[in-house]
This record gives structure tokens, sequence and C-alpha cells, in this order.
């Protein structure tokens, strides 16, 4: 073989490489990161955000991505476990080279990755958290897009008590959520000139209502503001109900999903649950009709307020994707969301600055019907 017809051989090969080379480039990829309790007592819920998410995502992906890079959405479990949450966010940021976190769960799991994000400069949108912890004061790497738990606790009490209701009982989680909502609900009280008939907490990991549930049966409650998570309220109403108490059950958005109505069971209807977002079968809100759409080709009924959540992230998360440009870096990102003064993602306007990461501020209320829905 001469010198000749070796070079053309070796150059003849370095084009086919470069030819097959050339599309992977052409669908390089965006990776974004979640760590979220898909196990344990909120694995219901998380999976509904998670698959709200999807929908947008898988929606601009066939579009061909963003700026022709499409999305790819790196999801971790955490079991629920603030310290695995700040492991996995480690993980993400280190070795997977995220871009941005995305859609967490819970507030202890979010404090424990604020250490990450900082270090690694790394955004995170769309906590799954009201946390006024992650509002006040405001954190450069935090983007929230959902109003803040105080606001809807403090909603609830006054609701509460515009219907007539006087006695009305407390009972939280003994975290910094439970903590964070039970401000909240002080503030309410506060505000229709009220106090609290009881406050009682309970273990986050390991809750047990065998004591408190025949208390609050003897208190003669007419109302039970419930803070906690998934499984922990489900059986903690099963639990009141047992004990003899008809009580009003009133909880907040994070259990505003299809798998929470279910744990509750034959106790579902009449719970009232404060939401963050329009309302899910309300087609006139461009985003609810724009997430129905897309979950029906998908061959699903519809969507849950939970899916409404994970949808709204995600079509913020893509909008300061767009705007950071090709090649996003997290700095980028990070800027442009902060640039995204007022952003109509369907009806609700999303709007960060310097001063405000909040996003949104929107809270209502709907109960549970006899078939398991939401209703307004």
């Amino acid at each position: 073989m001469t010198n000749t017809t070796s070079v053309r051989r070796t150059l003849g090969a370095m084009g086919l490489a470069a030819a097959l080379a050339w599309p992977a480039a052409a669908w390089s990829q965006i990776r974004i990161g979640q760590t979220a309790g898909f196990s344990g007592p909120v694995a219901a819920g998380v999976k509904e955000t998670t698959d709200g998410a999807r929908l947008y995502f898988d929606a601009i992906n066939a579009k061909g991505g963003v700026n022709g890079e499409k999305i790819d959405l790196v999801s971790l479990d955490d079991k629920f476990d603030p310290k695995l949450a700040a492991e996995n966010a480690r993980k993400l940021a280190d070795d997977k080279e995220v871009v941005s976190l995305f859609l967490n769960r819970g507030t202890p799991h979010t404090q424990a990755i604020l250490p990450v994000l900082a270090d690694a400069k790394l955004p995170l949108v769309g906590p799954s958290t009201g946390a006024m912890v992650l509002h006040r004061p405001v954190n450069p790497w935090v983007f929230n897009v959902r109003a803040t738990y105080q606001r809807e606790a403090e909603r609830a009490v006054q609701h509460l008590s515009l219907i007539g209701m006087d006695r009305i009982g407390v009972l939280h989680v003994e975290d910094s959520f439970g903590a964070d909502l039970l401000e909240g609900a002080q503030k309410g009280f506060s505000s229709v000139g009220k106090s609290p008939l009881f406050i009682e907490k309970f273990d986050r990991a390991q809750w047990d209502f065998s004591a408190i549930a025949p208390r609050i049966a003897s208190s003669g409650a007419q109302a039970v503001l419930f803070i906690g998570s998934g499984v922990a309220v489900a059986d903690g109403v099963a639990a009141i109900r047992k004990a003899g108490s008809r009580a009003q059950i009133i909880t907040n958005s994070n259990n505003a999903s299809g798998g929470f109505v279910k744990s509750l069971g034959t106790h579902a209807s009449g719970t009232i649950v404060t939401q963050v977002f329009p309302y899910e079968r309300s087609l006139s809100v461009a985003m609810v009709k724009e997430a129905m759409d897309l979950a029906k080709a998908k061959g699903l009924e519809g969507v849950s307020p939970a899916m409404l959540e994970g949808f709204a992230a995600a079509k913020v998360l893509v909008a300061g994707l767009q705007r950071a440009g090709a090649n996003p870096t997290r700095a980028k990102l990070r800027d442009a969301l902060e640039g995204l003064s007022k952003l109509d993602i369907g009806g609700l306007e999303v709007g960060f600055g310097p001063n405000d990461h909040t996003g949104l501020e929107f809270v209502d209320l709907s109960i549970i019907d006899s078939g398991g829905k939401f209703r307004r």
C-alpha cells in the first residue's frame, strides 16, 4: 500500500466519522436536573407535577427543542429525605453537569440544596414549595413559579372565618414547612380578630395521630387547618374522623393532586384544598387549554392542579432557555430568567427582577366533590 493510498483512506474515514457525528451535534441536549420524592409520602403528587412538566417539554422537543437543542430532564428520587435531596443536587450539578435544577419538592429539601446552588452557581426553577425563605430575602439562584405558603394559609383562615367558623384549630408538621405555614395562619387569625382554638404538631417522618385525634375531637373544633404532605395528612384525617370529629378539613396546595384524593379514600369528599393555579378544567384560561389539549393527545383524560404546576414551571424554564440563546450556560440562564419581567404563560403573567423572584401570587380555594374531583 502506498503512502498516498493510506492518506486517502484515512481522510475518507475521517469524513465518514464527521458525517455520522453531524446529526448528534445538531440534536444536542440541554440537561435539566430534578431531585424529588418519587417514592415515599409525596410520590403521587411528585409524579403528577413531573408529568405536567414533561407534557410541555415533550411538545417543545417535538418541534425541534430550544434553539435547536432538545431538553433532557434527568430526575433522581430523594425519597422525600432532605439529606438525600442535597446529595442528589450535588450529583446533578457536578456529575450530570445540568444547566439548571427544576421542580424539586419540599421546604426542608429546598433549604438543603441551597448551598449547592450557591457553590455551583446553578439556577433552580419552579421549586414545588411556597416557603417564604425562598422569597425573602431574594435568593439570586431561585426562581419561584407559585404563590407563598403563608399567603395560602392566611387565605384559608380568612375563608373559614368568612363562612362563620369561629373554632378553628391548626395541626401542622413539625419542620420548617409547618412553621412557615403556621406563621401565615397566624396572620390570617390576626386579620379576622380571632385566635386558633388549638395548635398541634406531628413528626414529619414518623407521624402518629393516636393521641392527637381524640384531643381534636373533644375540642369541638368546627374546622382544622391541616398542614402536612400526602399520606401523612390522609392518615391524620382518617384518625380524626375515627375519633368522632366532623370538623371541616382544609389543607394546602402541596396536596392538590389526584393521588392525594385517592389516599383520602372515603374521607375525600368535602375536604378543602387551597390552589395556586387556575381551575384545571377552565378552558377559557389559555394555559389550561394548552395543557388539556396536550394531555388528551397523549390519551389522558385531562390535567390535575399538580400537573398544572409542573406545566407552568416548564413554560417559565423554556422561556428562560430561549432568551439565554444557543448553548446556554448557568449564568446566561440566570440572567435571562431575571429579565423575564412580564411573561404571559397563557392567562397568567410571571415576572422576575433583581428584587423579586416570586413569579406568581395567584391563590384560590377548591373543594373535593363526591366524585373525587376538585371544584371551585
